[in-house]
């Protein structure tokens, strides 16, 4: 299965203590690289869905994020009158130096460090519900990643049918590119022996000339023979449609790393197609063949730039 490495998921958790919500935010990366933005409280959950990523995720840049939110507490606490009066006499004390010291709120004393000792997160259920969220955000991101492999595919896709056309214009171009050199060639060879030679055709038989010209013809066709660069990018054409169907293979049950390889395998594929158009290019005989490693060129590199977003 294709899948891009640009996607985005979320997820949302409600527990009795609040509710947890996190995102996974992934772009195009050479590697697998996992960058984590927990708060404290949460930051032992950061192994679980690490592993989680790993057992999925091929390549890309992803992003973890996650929060929570407290749920409201109906019950009134009791505040500590011990608690209460060591706090009056710091208070005091540093209103020795600063005067202008204002005391605290009744509400921020409820909610000072060491009051809400009921309300400490759980590592056991919030790490649960971190996991739970992550395969939530997960499967999302990969529902995206696939929408976008399938649009990016379809792009290649065109783009290997141009390339599909233009192997065979070249192909279906070269006998009469022969024809027309043979052509050029007895020309000049008559201009040659009449300059030279005024009147020497009357010394050379049309046996001798048919020769001549077939042999230069055929030291042209060794030249310009690139029958060997089409029937290789023929062959790179079939791969190109098999990994784009496929994958580069089947996913296992989880969907993740056996078939996330399509993307290292397109780039060294599109390697393979340049080199060919190149070698097209060096043999052209003819500037419709030029033409043709050009644009052979241009829609290799096209693909090669879309299989850069590809897991």
């Amino acid at each position: 299965m294709i899948r891009s490495m640009t996607a985005f998921g979320n997820a949302r958790v409600d527990l009795e203590q609040g509710t947890l919500a996190l995102e996974l935010r992934s772009v195009n990366s050479r590697f697998l690289d996992l960058y984590f933005r927990l708060p404290d409280e949460l930051r032992h959950a950061e192994t679980p869905l690490r592993e989680l990523l790993t057992a999925n995720l091929a390549r890309g840049k992803v992003e973890v994020r996650a929060s929570f939110t407290r749920a409201s507490n109906t019950e009134v606490t009791q505040l500590d009158p011990e608690w209460l009066t060591r706090l009056a006499d710091q208070l005091q004390a540093a209103r020795k130096i600063l005067p202008e010291t204002t005391a605290p709120r009744l509400v921020e004393l409820f909610n000072w460090p060491g009051q809400r000792t009921n309300d400490a997160l759980d590592p056991q259920v919030w790490g649960a519900a971190c996991v739970q969220a992550g395969q939530q955000a997960l499967a999302q991101l990969q529902e995206g990643r696939t929408r976008e492999g399938e649009r990016l595919a379809g792009m290649m896709r065109d783009c290997a049918d141009g390339v599909a056309a233009i192997v065979d214009q070249v192909e279906t171009h070269l006998p009469q590119l022969l024809a027309d050199h043979r052509d050029k060639l007895a020309t000049k060879l008559r201009e040659t022996i009449e300059n030279a030679f005024p009147g020497g055709f009357t010394h050379i038989s049309g046996a001798e000339l048919s020769e001549r010209l077939s042999q230069e013809a055929n030291l042209f066709a060794l030249r310009i023979d690139v029958a060997e660069e089409l029937s290789r990018l023929r062959s790179h054409l079939e791969e190109l449609r098999h990994l784009l169907t496929e994958g580069g293979g089947k996913a296992g049950k989880s969907g993740g790393k056996q078939g996330g390889s399509a993307g290292k395998r397109l780039d060294f594929l599109f390697q393979e197609m340049n080199r060919e158009a190149n070698t097209l290019g060096s043999k052209a005989g003819s500037m419709e063949v030029t033409r043709a490693a050009m644009d052979l060129k241009l829609l290799i590199e096209q693909m090669r730039e879309q299989a850069q977003n590809l897991e």
